[in-house]
């Protein structure tokens, strides 16, 4: 049985997903580094694994955050597996994002995101070693952007 994640083990799972929001939405990507080993793994929807910080950056981040508006995590419903030390944590959230079809109409783009994540000791913010986010069902994978003047 899993154990309940510890209330400010939860809080810092949380924040670290609330401060990946806002680097999206500023398509942030130096900001963003932070959050991230750099030797991290990903699943990707452009390529399988990507390992690698500036990879990652180069193969999803600037392939998405760019094109897409309003994403953000659904920050009450997160979940979280902590290991008993507490130095790791699986973290899980649904987000909300608006895609642009290619000529410029919107679309939902929602979608989830599983983290695994570490830190070096209790209490300090997190570090994600590896993302794994995809969208949800029939949702398109490829996003275009606002029109000019849209």
């Amino acid at each position: 049985m899993i154990a309940p994640a510890d209330s400010d083990d939860l809080e810092h799972v949380k924040a670290w997903f609330r401060r990946l929001s806002e680097h999206v939405q500023a398509v942030d990507f130096a900001g963003a580094h932070r959050l991230f080993a750099e030797d991290m793994i990903a699943f990707g929807t452009f390529e399988n694994f990507i390992t690698g910080r500036d990879a990652v950056e180069r193969a999803q981040w600037r392939n998405v955050w760019p094109v897409t508006s309003g994403f953000h995590f659904h920050i009450d419903d997160i979940r979280a597996i902590v290991s008993p030390d507490r130095l790791t944590a699986i973290g899980m959230a649904v987000f909300q994002s608006t895609g642009y079809h290619e000529d410029g109409t919107p679309y939902a783009r929602p979608g989830r995101t599983t983290v695994a994540l570490s830190r070096r000791a209790v209490g300090e913010d997190w570090v994600a070693d590896h993302t794994h986010m995809s969208l949800f069902r029939d949702v398109p994978s490829r996003s275009f952007g606002k029109k000019p003047g849209g």
